[in-house]
């Protein structure tokens, strides 16, 4: 049985781009940088411990916490700055603490961004000449984790 001819021409080995789903699913993969994601009563959420900063000089250590809604829309994130009075890694651990219900677990969130302390956060859309007609990529700021095809949740960096 032959398939349909739906209009779509594929040279042999290749496919056309996916599009960048609504909903970016993030993978929680314990020991490595997505270990401290998951799902609360409410919610789900994205910490961590992560550099931010153009250059060496510039760079600071924060403390982040994001929330999300059920349907991945941000809520709010919490960011401190490393600092004398300040272990942003103790901070943290208390934030997560204080979260009721705290499973470890893979998220699906939507593209968010804000700056802080001159920082960009968040997970933003970007063009990397992939699809030149559209989005192919989802970066997490200021981590520098890569989101992409397949869009299995696992990130590139």
């Amino acid at each position: 049985m032959r398939a349909p001819n739906i209009g779509v021409s594929v040279t042999p080995g290749s496919m056309p781009p996916m599009a960048v789903p609504d909903l970016i699913p993030i993978a929680h993969e314990p020991d490595y940088r997505t270990d401290t994601i998951g799902r609360y009563e409410g919610g789900q959420f994205f910490a961590c411990v992560t550099y931010g900063g153009e250059s060496r000089p510039d760079r600071q250590l924060f403390g982040v916490l994001h929330r999300f809604d059920l349907d991945g829309n941000h809520l709010g994130s919490e960011v401190r700055v490393e600092g004398d009075d300040l272990d942003v890694e103790a901070w943290l651990t208390d934030q997560l603490d204080a979260l009721p219900g705290l499973e470890y677990a893979d998220i699906a969130i939507r593209p968010f961004q804000f700056w802080h302390a001159g920082v960009l956060f968040g997970l933003v859309l970007e063009k990397h000449d992939i699809d030149p007609s559209g989005y192919d990529w989802a970066e997490l700021y200021p981590n520098r984790l890569g989101f992409g095809e397949p869009w299995d949740g696992f990130c590139s960096t």
